[in-house]
């Protein structure tokens, strides 16, 4: 044997041996990788074998890519869902919130015209009762420089019930009238005489009540001047 058959021998041996360090290497440190099978009396490609190891790696590779951006596009489609979702709620809300105002605006409106009218009908209450009381306290000013003059009083008063009684008074003229119209004319003056007696009772409980009224303001006009 020559030494150039000697050296391509030798390097066929430690070439054979490389190979098989590396792939007991790559099936020892990379997870799920079985070292390829050797056929025997076969010889092993190992650049075929490295080939469609990386063709593999990249397609795998590829496959994360996609699915990265797959993911990556369905949290942007879930994130502008979300977004649109809470901006149609700050809208809602913020509609929400006028409404409120607006009622809120409305019942105030509502309470300030309602105190405002009844500011005004106490106000005219009170004035009514002031002119009220003006008056009465006129008619007792009046009434006691009547009642210093004697005989004035007494006399008008007669006179006002001779002019009431005149104007009352009607003449009968039942001479010509028969038995059911007198009975007619009858029931109509009993009938005229109940009517005056209750006008009667309502001037005297008028006269009562306006009595006492006066003596009421006297008394505290009374109070009011020794104070």
């Amino acid at each position: 044997m020559s030494d150039t058959e000697e050296r391509e021998k030798t390097s066929y041996a430690c070439s054979d041996r490389i190979s098989l360090d590396k792939i007991f290497f790559l099936s020892t440190f990379v997870p799920g990788l079985a070292p390829p099978k050797i056929p025997d009396g076969e010889k092993v490609d190992f650049d075929d074998i490295h080939r469609k190891r990386m063709e593999k790696d990249l397609t795998e590779l590829h496959t994360l890519i996609e699915a990265h951006f797959e993911k990556r596009k369905k949290e942007e489609e879930e994130l502008i869902v979300l977004t649109d979702r809470i901006e149609k709620r700050r809208s809602e809300r913020a509609e929400q919130m006028k409404i409120r105002a607006e009622r809120e605006r409305e019942r105030q409106a509502k309470l300030a015209e309602e105190k405002a009218r009844k500011e005004e009908e106490e106000a005219k209450k009170k004035a009514d009762d002031d002119a009220r009381k003006k008056m009465i306290l006129s008619n007792l000013s009046f009434t006691g420089y009547k009642q210093t003059q004697p005989g004035t009083k007494r006399q008008t008063e007669r006179e006002k019930k001779r002019k009431i009684l005149n104007d009352r008074r009607k003449e009968l003229n039942i001479d010509h009238l028969k038995e059911d119209k007198l009975r007619e004319k009858a029931k109509e003056m009993w009938d005229w005489m109940r009517q005056l007696e209750a006008e009667k009772f309502d001037l005297q409980f008028k006269y009562m009540k306006q009595k006492y009224e006066i003596t009421v303001l006297r008394n505290r006009v009374s109070d009011h001047q020794k104070m």
